[in-house]
Parts: structure tokens; C-alpha cells; sequence
């Protein structure tokens, strides 16, 4: 087993990203994280979408249902557990666009994806771990397509590595073995395969949906800060708008549940093909202050009974 001492952790995070504390909880999903990057069916899936993706880069066609099949079949699953309100739908163009939505739960993609037009066609750019841990989970997305795998240390594993370099020497071993086996998607060519592929997804007339907060938030009503710079840049690079999405209702679910899709109106940021990061960073005040306007800061959970609260808030975890 490595120690910290042989193998230095070099993955330390920025002032700037808040991290979960050193507790029992975050311990575990960083195990579980950890499981999830040394599962082998979970890479092969992972692999697999990420050849689709390269296969729209190069122009080539790939393995997918269409939009209309793809909403009626996740409306079907939907409908009979939550109720879904949906505001503003003809902010969105019949044209490529950058869909940033405000993210609480895993269920948001799906959520999008029943309620969206079925042309453009959407994809969406999700943690890959947490959307391929599952085979029932691999054997959907295999089947229906639009799934980008984003490669991404997650916040639970970078406290443990901060944490073992901080006064926590009986993490040293996870945080060693998490240093190891967890891809962080960082490299350059990691990066520069995603690029294409998004690139090559706007060219041929076709949409995104990226969660610019870059992980769940944990507060209705409230953004998890400061905002990713992805959306704007890939947006920026197409030229294309960015429509701000504001789910509410979505942080605890159970049957019944009301949740509201708010549709803001298009951002447009303009079109370079190297965004200059003063211009990244206006996106990016844009974007957190159009998304603030769809949230409710003062959002109440509904009193009385909650059934199936546990199973919908964990069965896609």
C-alpha cells in the first residue's frame, strides 16, 4: 500500500472550492467514489459513450434513439411519481443553444430531458461515476444515448486528500489510493476530446444542457458558488446563447412532489474562438445573476406526509 510519504498528493484544491468536513459521511463517498473508479463495467461504459462522442466529433453517425422516443419514454417514468410545472418554454430556440440549469439532485438531467423539445437534440454532460456506477443505469444510457461522461475528482475525495495532508494521518492510505486510481478528467487531452466533442455537437445543429455549478447544491433556492467557467467558454467557442434554467422543488423529492422548470431568457455572450477570460468572467456574473432571478431565496418544503422520500432521493445515487 502507498503512503502519502512515497506518493505526494499533488490534487489539492483552491481556496475558492468549499469542501465538505472530515466526517463520517464524506469518508464513505469518497470509498464509494473510489469503487466506482476502479469498477471495470463502469469504465467500459464511460469508454464506450465517450467513442459515441468522438464518433460526432469526426461527423460520424452514433448509436442513439431519437428526441421524441427519448422524452416520452422518461415522461412515462416520471409522470406517475412527481408533478412538473414548466415556465417560460418559448425562451428556448429552435436553434443550438447552451441550457444552464441550477442542479440539487441527480434526477435533474431526466427531469430536463422529459420536459425538453425533442428537436434540437440535447445532450447532457454529467459526472461520469455517478451516472455509470449503476447496470441498470449503463444498460439506459447505452440504449438511449445523449450522455457526455465528465471524468471529475469529486469534493468528498479532495477533503480526504486535503484532510490526510492536514493533520489526518489515518486517511493517508485512502487518500493515496484515491490519488491513484480517481481520473480528475484534468489532463490535456482529456480536456481537449471534450472539446471536440462538444464543438462538434453544436456544429451539426444539435444542443447541450451543462450543470454550471458543477456538483449538487445543497440549499433550495441558493447556488453552489462560484459558478464553473464550461458553459461559458463552450458556448462562447460556438457561439451559440446560453438559456439559464431554474429548477425548483427538485432538493427533496417524494411522491407527488411539485417541482417547477423555469426558462430564463437566452444569454448571448457573443462568439470567440478563444474567450478571453474578462470576458469568461462577465459570462459568468451573467449567468449567476439571470439564474438567481429564476430561484425562489425563500422557497418553504411542503408539511404532511412524504411517501417514498428515501427511495427518489437516493435511487440515483
Amino acid at each position: 500500500m502507498a503512503t502519502l510519504k512515497e506518493e505526494p498528493l499533488a490534487r489539492v484544491p483552491t481556496p475558492a472550492i468549499p469542501l465538505p468536513p472530515i466526517n463520517a459521511a464524506t469518508i464513505q463517498r469518497a470509498r464509494q467514489g473510489l469503487a466506482a473508479a476502479r469498477d471495470q463495467q463502469a469504465r467500459v461504459g464511460i469508454e464506450d459513450s465517450l467513442r459515441q462522442g468522438d464518433a460526432i466529433a469526426d461527423g460520424r453517425p452514433e448509436q442513439r434513439i431519437s428526441g421524441a422516443a427519448r422524452r416520452r419514454l422518461l415522461h412515462l417514468l416520471l409522470a406517475p411519481l412527481l408533478r412538473v410545472r414548466v415556465e417560460n418554454p418559448e425562451n428556448i430556440p429552435t436553434t443550438p443553444v447552451m441550457l444552464a440549469p441550477n442542479h440539487l439532485n441527480h434526477i435533474d438531467p431526466f427531469l430536463l430531458l422529459a420536459h425538453l423539445p425533442p428537436t434540437p437534440y440535447y445532450y447532457v454532460l454529467g459526472d461520469a461515476r455517478t451516472l455509470y456506477n449503476k447496470a441498470w443505469k449503463r444498460w439506459l444510457i447505452h440504449r438511449v444515448g445523449g450522455v457526455i461522461p465528465l471524468d471529475r475528482i469529486w469534493k468528498e475525495e479532495l477533503a480526504v486528500i486535503a484532510g490526510a495532508q492536514d493533520g489526518h494521518p489515518e486517511l493517508a492510505d485512502l487518500a493515496a489510493e484515491l490519488t491513484r486510481d480517481v481520473p480528475d478528467g484534468g489532463s490535456l487531452d482529456a480536456l481537449r476530446r471534450l472539446d471536440r466533442i462538444v464543438q462538434g455537437i453544436f456544429a451539426r445543429g444539435d444542443s447541450m444542457v451543462i450543470f454550471p455549478e458543477g456538483g449538487l447544491g445543497t440549499q433550495e433556492g441558493q447556488l453552489r458558488l462560484p459558478l464553473k467557467r464550461g458553459a461559458i467558454i463552450y458556448a462562447m467557442r460556438a457561439g451559440v446563447p446560453i438559456v439559464p434554467v431554474g429548477i425548483t422543488g427538485n432538493r427533496d423529492l417524494f411522491l407527488g412532489k411539485e417541482i417547477t422548470i423555469r426558462f430564463g431568457t437566452p444569454l448571448d455572450l457573443g462568439h470567440a474562438e478563444r474567450p478571453r477570460p474578462r470576458a469568461v468572467q462577465a459570462g459568468q456574473a451573467a449567468l449567476e445573476a439571470a439564474l438567481r432571478a429564476l430561484l425562489d431565496p425563500h422557497y418553504q418544503e411542503p408539511r404532511g406526509p412524504k411517501p417514498l422520500r428515501h427511495l427518489l432521493n437516493h435511487m440515483l445515487w
